[in-house]
């Protein structure tokens, strides 16, 4: 059985009426067609600009490292610089090895993991050569500390930050096919667009639910499900996924067995409204496919872990903020009447309710201005039901405008984190009122701190509905790992720098 990756679907699993025409299959479908050898080349091209980022990271810190060493370590400096520059084709050798190059399968945050243990053993090799070499100062213990250290934390956020910014290109990834039985397909199409370094481009789907030519999500549905060998080799598609709507096991395990032979890789989405499995865990034992989930949340040393990194990010953060902090809140001043800070309840942790704190954003009359409006306009009352926001608030104010399209509104929560309030990373921070629509998933989401930043927040913010933002933040719970807080952290910043998603 090929490669499987699990997420959700969903459809009501209706008969569609068009079909297409395709040519016959003859023999050989694992034959490479013309036009996939045109698109062979742009997925090398992905895996070789992953690598040329690592190239040009990893020989910038080895120079910078060694114009530091050349005045710390004297005459040690010799035995420094061969064992730097080997280390630097170990990790390029060690990081193809792990599968770093490939632009599809492997999440990002199961990557940075692999790369911060493969950095820190590696990296270990220049230091263990000049602690065997010779003898060492106190000086040179510390050059060789912070050389280490400075190498786990720049390397693997370094590359990490390399394939989100490739995968914001065009030619990034490779193509796939998205096999959507009864009428599922769109939300396994919404996954890959909204995190696009996982490597999955959809260039079509087949369905016999919907009618060909349609579009789903701007992806065109080009044929029915039997036209999938015919329509890989048209495409030129090697990768297929099959989002599932209530079909039986032996159903699914028939439809693996037609398809998977004329695919490199089939991926399977089983259809489970309740989870959004970017990060579970694959399963499979005799044929049955499963949900993995880790639960690591439970687990007093990961709690611990994760509270020292909030005072720990947030004490730094509100440190080399402070400038900011002073330009924005003389910009409020000068914007319009009233305070600078604005005080909001949300629940915390076991439902506790506490004053969130932003930048104000908004007039002082706001609630007047929005019960008006709503009254007035049944299409942004109407919105405002499904997404509990507006895109174009008329309460907001010039200023407030851009302090929430770069989240700079959301900054002062910095101190909530240290507070005990927040956690730099978590579930939504919800107010009272929201807590009737969460569908019973409140009794999950309250038991953990609510976060400034969250799966939410880096898969499409403000676009997404209510319902959208609870299935993160219950499988977010599920599924927690500090590599997946490390990962989401860094997928915040170009999403804060783009304003992708806000209001």
């Amino acid at each position: 059985m090929k490669d499987l990756v699990l997420t959700e679907a969903g459809g009501d699993g209706r008969e569609g009426i068009s079909t297409v025409e395709v040519a016959p299959v003859r023999k050989a479908v694992w034959s490479r067609p013309a036009r996939y050898r045109r698109l062979y080349p742009r997925q090398i091209l992905s895996g070789l600009a992953l690598l040329g980022a690592d190239v040009v990271l990893l020989v910038a810190f080895t120079l910078l490292a060694q114009s530091i060493g050349q005045e710390v370590l004297g005459e040690a400096y010799a035995v420094f610089e061969r064992a730097a520059w080997v280390t630097v084709g170990l990790m390029l050798l060690g990081i193809s090895l792990l599968g770093c190059y490939s632009t599809v399968v492997m999440h990002p945050a199961a990557e940075l993991r692999r790369l911060t243990v493969l950095t820190g053993l590696v990296y270990a090799l220049p230091v263990g050569s000049m602690l065997i070499a010779m003898p060492l100062s106190t000086s040179h213990g510390l050059f060789l500390g912070g050389y280490w250290l400075a190498a786990l934390v720049a390397l693997p956020l370094g590359h990490l930050f390399a394939r989100l910014l490739l995968a914001r290109t065009e030619w990034w990834g490779v193509p796939v096919l998205v096999l959507a039985t009864g009428g599922a397909g769109e939300l396994a199409v919404q996954t890959m667009r909204r995190w696009p370094e996982l490597g999955l481009r959809p260039v079509g789907i087949l369905s016999d639910y919907y009618p060909v030519g349609d579009r789903l999500d701007e992806v065109p549905i080009v044929g029915r499900i039997q036209d999938a060998p015919q329509a890989g080799l048209r495409y030129g598609v090697r990768h297929a996924i099959v989002a599932l709507a209530g079909q039986s096991h032996r159903e699914v395990l028939e439809l693996l067995e037609r398809y998977s032979r004329y695919f490199r890789q089939l991926f399977v989405l089983p259809e489970n409204p309740g989870m959004i499995a970017f990060w579970s865990t694959a399963r499979s034992f005799e044929g049955l496919l499963g949900y993995g989930v880790q639960h690591s949340y439970w687990n007093l040393r990961s709690r611990m872990l994760k509270r020292a990194m909030d005072i720990l990010g947030a004490s730094v953060l509100l440190l080399l903020l402070l400038p900011l902090f002073a330009v924005v809140a003389l910009m409020i001043k000068l914007d319009s009447p009233g305070p600078v800070f604005y005080r909001q309840m949300r629940m915390g942790r076991g439902g506790r309710c506490f004053p969130l704190l932003k930048f104000r954003t908004m007039y002082q009359d706001a609630e007047r201005r929005l019960q008006e409006l709503l009254q007035k306009r049944p299409d942004l009352r109407e919105e405002y039901e499904v997404f509990h926001k507006l895109r174009n608030d008329p309460r907001v104010t010039r200023v407030g405008r851009y302090l929430r399209r770069f989240s700079i509104d959301e900054l002062p929560q910095l101190w909530n984190v240290l507070r005990g309030d927040l956690s730099l990373v978590g579930p939504r921070a919800y107010m009272p009122e929201e807590r009737f629509q969460m569908d019973g998933m409140d009794r999950i989401i309250l038991q953990k701190r609510p976060g400034v930043t969250g799966l939410w927040q880096v898969s499409g913010r403000n676009g997404l509905t209510f319902e959208d933002r609870v299935r993160m933040d219950v499988h977010y719970i599920h599924n927690w790992t500090p590599w997946l807080d490390l990962y989401i952290l860094a997928r915040t910043v170009p999403v804060v720098l783009t304003g992708e998603g806000a209001c």
